[in-house]
């Protein structure tokens, strides 16, 4: 195995199944992340990656097994506990406000995440930025390259400029930990490889650990440190991209075949 993870782990999942009546979608899977640490997580479609990240948030219940972050044994905490604790998540589907405005997706993401009492006028349209608050999403703004885009509705924006916003609106947050999934869906060859800068960026000047699951390969390669291969639910490799990418088993899971 390659990687950081030989210290204190950030995150440790042990064991982790969650089945679905007859059909268990993770089964006995192990993981470890290190700080800072960048790990991509692939694999074919229903390989069980997105249940794997659902249930490291929070959003599902697993049937066995532990995730213990930053040394805590999640458990059954609920999802904001997990984000509070430095969690932060980017989602396959787009979940963003379409009424609000760029700079205003930020704005609400930064007092949740400072539990700022305004947060209630946020929602009504009766609460205007500070200027340290402007600062701070002026600055998220120009990281992911949506400047001059912050007065716009989210409503007149394409997918991929959405998933900018989503991006930078889990940034805000000042994860320790990024689960992204998918990030990529949507993202044009250009914003793809801008994708990529910004994680690297942000991973090395904050120690921000990124989980990324993609079915974008080359985005993989540019940003992990590690790769992880899930396939009908178990973890099937681990190591570096290119040895990940040469094991039979990884061949198979993609291609049907060994060669």
């Amino acid at each position: 195995m390659t990687g950081r993870v030989e210290g204190a782990a950030l995150l440790e999942v042990r064991g982790l199944t969650k089945s679905f009546g007859a059909i268990t979608a993770v089964r006995d899977v192990d993981l470890v992340v290190g700080p800072g640490e960048r790990v991509g997580l692939v694999g074919p479609n229903g390989a069980g990656k997105t249940t794997l990240f659902n249930c490291i948030c929070g959003q599902t219940q697993a049937d066995a097994g532990t995730v213990v972050f930053r040394g805590i044994d999640l458990g059954s905490k609920p999802t904001f506990e997990r984000a509070r604790l430095g969690i932060g998540r980017t989602f396959q589907r787009v979940e963003v406000f379409p009424e609000l405005t760029v700079a205003e997706h930020l704005m609400v993401a930064e007092r949740a995440r400072r539990g700022d009492g305004r947060l209630w006028k946020d929602l009504l349209g009766r609460s205007a930025l500070s200027a340290q608050e402007s600062a701070r999403v002026e600055a998220m703004l120009v990281l992911v390259g949506l400047d001059g885009l912050a007065n716009v509705p989210v409503a007149a924006l394409g997918l991929g400029t959405c998933r900018l916003v989503e991006l930078a609106r889990a940034l805000i947050g000042e994860p320790v930990l990024l689960l992204a999934d998918e990030p990529s869906s949507g993202l044009d060859a250009h914003e793809t490889a801008e994708l990529a800068s910004v994680l690297r960026r942000v991973s090395g000047e904050h120690e921000m650990a990124v989980l990324l699951v993609e079915h974008d390969l080359g985005l993989v390669a540019r940003v992990a440190e590690r790769t992880v291969v899930m396939d009908v639910g178990g973890v099937i490799a681990n190591g570096t991209f290119d040895a990940v990418m040469a094991d039979q088993r990884v061949r198979h899971a993609y291609l049907g075949k060994s060669a």
